[in-house]
């Protein structure tokens, strides 16, 4: 597993009262925008989930803003507050900027809030190595292993992960692998190779859910959606494509890692973003930087971060009235 070793992803309970009348869903976010000089701090800022920010819900330069999670009603939001010599503080406000409180301790509630899926590597099982009595005769090659195949939830399409044992770009984990896997329409029977695919640079693993290792593919309304991950270099690491089923063709989602966190009854799903070498306004300096961001039916994204900024996101939650489940939070510790 990638950069989410470092992310717990946590989804809150079902609401059970009416939406609010706040309307539309919104997602608050920690964080931390990098300035050439001085310490830059992590903040609490609200967005409705079309993209536009609502408000700085906090301002405070004494520690770093980490974790905010909607409470199930949305009408609350905690938070925690790192200061020096490892000092933890618990703070509550309202989504509208009212209200900030320290908290004597973290609610039950913020503790013990479960996880929420989100796609990943597939780590496939290690197969037996041949013993040292095993003769290479009886060594199964590469080339008489079967692909991996799966077939979508609705059963229109089948993916076979087909490779080329004589193909160079097959036999690494690069920029080309994947060329000759095949997109198979079980209706007509027609076989489409991903190389012919609108996008194609490389395709190794398929993503699988974190909470069902057997799904692997992401069907919400218009979205048909597979997730797949290719290493680029020792430099920008790992990348995830999405593949379009309604295209199809395939979408890169960022220059390095992205992780694709469903949004359950909606057409949209969001990720948590890497960005590397970042060039740092007002500097020369560069950063490793992630984000928040959404995508919509059509692949479209929006970020929730200002325009041209080097910036870390210490966590984010958002809160989804009338939906199930009504929140969908992210949390990640800040260094």
């Amino acid at each position: 597993m990638k950069p989410l070793l470092r992310i717990l992803i946590v989804a809150g309970v079902f609401s059970l009262i009416a939406p609010t009348s706040r309307g539309d869903s919104e997602i608050v976010i920690a964080i931390r925008y990098l300035q050439a000089q001085g310490t830059s701090h992590s903040h609490l800022y609200l967005y409705r989930e079309d993209g536009k920010l609502l408000r700085q819900l906090t301002s405070d330069n004494a520690g770093q803003d980490s974790g905010p999670i909607f409470a199930r009603d949305g009408a609350t939001i905690v938070f925690t507050r790192e200061k020096p010599g490892n000092v933890r503080e618990f703070w509550s406000i309202d989504p509208r900027g009212a209200g900030l409180k320290k908290l004597e301790a973290a609610p039950d509630w913020y503790v013990q809030t479960k996880s929420s899926p989100y796609f990943t590597n597939v780590e496939p099982e290690e197969s037996a190595s041949p013993s040292p009595t095993t003769s290479p005769e009886e060594s199964v090659s590469p080339a008489e292993t079967p692909p991996s195949s799966y077939k979508s939830p609705d059963g229109s399409v089948e993916l076979i992960l087909r490779e080329d044992p004589k193909d160079e770009d097959d036999q690494i984990d690069g920029p080309g692998h994947g060329k000759h896997y095949l997109l198979r329409d079980l209706k007509t029977g027609a076989e489409t190779e991903f190389e012919k695919l609108p996008g194609f640079y490389g395709v190794f693993r398929l993503l699988h859910d974190t909470q069902d290792k057997d799904q692997h593919f992401l069907f919400d309304g218009p979205l048909r959606l597979a997730f797949f991950d290719l290493h680029l270099n020792s430099t920008d690491g790992d990348t995830v494509f999405a593949l379009d089923l309604n295209g199809p063709r395939l979408v890169r989602l960022s220059p390095n890692w992205a992780a694709p966190i469903p949004l359950p009854d909606e057409a949209a799903f969001l990720t948590f973003t890497e960005n590397r070498y970042v060039p740092i306004p007002g500097g020369k300096k560069t950063a490793n930087c992630s984000y928040m961001e959404r995508w919509d039916e059509k692949l479209n994204k929006i970020r929730y971060a200002r325009e041209k900024s080097a910036a870390l996101c210490y966590g984010a939650s958002m809160y989804r009235p009338g939906l199930t489940p009504s929140t969908i939070t992210l949390r990640r510790d800040s260094n």
